[in-house]
């Protein structure tokens, strides 16, 4: 049942894709409406759409973060696994 779930999800992505870009858009037009009582809390809050650009900024950053992580932990040189020619032995 989740395969055939995630089946159509991915035959249907281009269509999910633009539904979260509509409700993405939906969220920060509706920030322009949210009434605003004095100042906030933060610095952020007087300000339209700040917590979503600082959460799509977070998401990116830790994305870029990660994949360094990786690669530098877990990537290996193309040849490790080969058989070393000069000493005959695997590494």
């Amino acid at each position: 049942m989740m395969g055939k779930f995630f089946g159509f999800l991915q035959q249907k992505s281009s269509i999910l894709k633009w539904l979260f870009f509509i409700f993405l858009a939906g969220t920060v037009c509706f920030d322009f409406f949210v009434p605003r009582h004095g100042h906030g809390h933060f610095f952020g809050d007087s300000i339209i759409g700040f917590w979503g650009f600082f959460g799509l900024i977070g998401c990116l950053v830790m994305i870029i973060f990660c994949k360094g992580i990786a690669h530098s932990f877990l990537m290996k040189d193309v040849d490790y696994y080969w058989e070393d020619e000069d000493e005959g032995i695997v590494r």
